[in-house]
């Protein structure tokens, strides 16, 4: 009995950044075998009598913006299996349960305005928060021109952001899965901040240099990976260590990257959807595409 892969999902609402995402999704689709899912989700709240009508111009509606987004990703990538879906609710309930069978799910993100400071957006951010499967942020700049040609010859990296203390097996397998589909080089980043005398412990040594330092934490880093490079020996890996804060250090890496890849540690309390200060400063700034992977 054939069982149909897990879908590419990607979210649809007509803006810019979801067709990007869409356009994005459609080539990752085709990258991993698998089919593209385009997804609209209706949160509709007719007046009393009218709700046949509302309901009508609704479905309508949606009709048109997943068939724009099907052209555009048909025109960007013919071979694509593509099928479309409308649901009902929230958009964020629907896509926070669209993740859970996606891989990944996508998404249009606004990234950091530049006057206004509007941020992903409400729907996003709370997607990534409480998504129990990876989901990748698309801007609409972010696929075009020189960046586009990079997704076709995957001369780009793929970055992977690790804290040596508390790596984690799902952010890095997906960063190795994505890497060798692009076959496109792994450079896995690990940021650490020299120590001063207000934070050193007692018998502490804090006259050790930078570079033996540096040295210290690459070899950490290298055990770390060591596994996953032996798993994916076909994948070429750039290990790298750097001074100074993760985020930032992150920002700067992906600034010529194809993608991005975080973790993103899934809360015990539901109620609250927010992500780390490292994840949410990355999929506000980075100008290419960022996979956040949950783990717990």
């Amino acid at each position: 009995m054939y069982v149909m892969p897990a879908p590419v999902a990607v979210g649809i609402d007509g803006s810019p950044e979801s067709l990007a995402a869409a356009e994005w999704a459609a080539r990752e689709a085709v990258l991993r075998g698998r089919p593209l899912r385009l997804l609209h989700a209706r949160n509709w709240h007719p007046r009393p009598g009218e709700a046949e009508i509302t309901d009508a111009a609704g479905r309508h509606r949606a009709r048109h913006l997943l068939r724009q987004a099907e052209e555009r990703v048909r025109t960007a990538c013919p071979d694509v299996r593509v099928y479309d879906e409308q649901v009902e609710g929230p958009a964020s309930a629907a896509l926070v349960k669209a993740s859970a069978d996606a891989e990944p799910l996508v998404l249009g993100s606004r990234g950091l305005g530049r006057i206004t400071g509007l941020l992903v957006g409400s729907v996003a951010l709370e997607v990534v928060a409480r998504a129990t499967g990876p989901v990748v942020l698309v801007r609409a700049d972010g696929t075009t021109g020189e960046r586009r040609e990079a997704a076709r010859t995957g001369r780009r990296d793929v970055v992977l952001g690790v804290d040596v203390t508390e790596p984690c097996d799902e952010v890095i397998e997906f960063a190795f899965e994505a890497a060798r589909a692009r076959h496109a080089r792994l450079r896995v980043l690990h940021a650490w901040r020299a120590p001063d005398p207000l934070t050193l412990g007692p018998g502490e040594i804090g006259l050790v240099s930078d570079p033996q330092r540096a040295e210290e934490w690459l070899r950490f880093l290298a055990a770390v990976i060591q596994v996953w490079g032996d798993k994916y020996a076909d994948v070429d890996v750039l290990r790298t260590v750097v001074d100074g804060r993760p985020s930032d250090a992150l920002l700067k890496a992906a600034s010529g990257a194809e993608l991005l890849v975080v973790g993103h540690r899934l809360t015990d309390r539901p109620r609250i959807a927010r992500t780390g200060p490292v994840t949410h400063t990355v999929i506000q700034q980075a100008v290419c595409p960022v996979a956040v992977v949950p783990h717990c």
